[in-house]
């Protein structure tokens, strides 16, 4: 069953590992799709939960990475929903463009279905009240976005031991511009942390820690 953070926004509990979220708000919006081999299990939870596909108005990608793209060429057919992501992303996920080091091996080998298109999302954009914030480093156009008091991370941290903390080394692009982008990001104001690996965390539980 989906979990209910606040009073609109909803985590949903089949993709735990890659979290993805969902804002009931005047116009519905998910955040992030998982694995693509989750496929029936995320519809299952929706259905199962009385959400109606088409009530789903958006589809906000915080980066191209499999296990946060992975359903999103499905969604979109099904739900009819608007796609967006970080202008600087959307070459990656529409296979324009190379993933960097040996993530590009993993995109090949998994091959989702690709979003028909995708509208760019820039610094300070705003779908429905959701606020786009570049942060790159895990990625090269990986974005954060924050609804009213909630802050979604993306791939920017991961939770460990109720703390917040950047994520692997391994994993990203440049670890050096993803701390630049943590610094950025500590400057917003929000209560919640709500990460796609780990589980959501008050700010007052501490936002990151080295």
């Amino acid at each position: 069953m989906m979990r209910q953070i606040t009073d609109e926004v909803y985590l949903l509990e089949s993709t735990k590992g890659a979290y993805s979220y969902l804002i009931k708000a005047e116009e519905w919006i998910l955040i992030d799709t998982h694995f693509s081999f989750a496929k029936q299990a995320l519809l299952k939870e929706l259905r199962d939960n009385q959400i109606e596909l088409k009530k789903i108005r958006h589809i906000i990608l915080t980066h191209g990475d499999m296990d946060h793209m992975g359903n999103v060429g499905v969604l979109q057919q099904l739900t009819g929903a608007t796609v967006w992501a970080g202008s600087k992303e959307i070459p990656y996920i529409m296979g324009q463009q190379k993933r960097p080091g040996f993530k590009k091996y993993i995109a090949a080998f998994m091959n989702p279905k690709k979003p028909m298109n995708i509208k760019p999302l820039q610094d300070g954009d705003k779908v429905c009240g959701v606020e786009a914030v570049e942060t790159p480093g895990h990625t090269p156009g990986h974005i954060c976005l924050i609804y009213k008091d909630v802050l979604f991370t993306g791939d920017l941290v991961e939770e460990r031991d109720h703390l917040c903390v950047p994520f692997s080394v391994k994993w990203n692009w440049d670890t050096r511009i993803l701390f630049q982008s943590i610094h950025k990001m500590s400057s917003y104001d929000f209560k919640w942390v709500c990460v796609a690996h780990g589980e959501p965390l008050l700010r007052d539980e501490l936002f990151y820690a080295e």
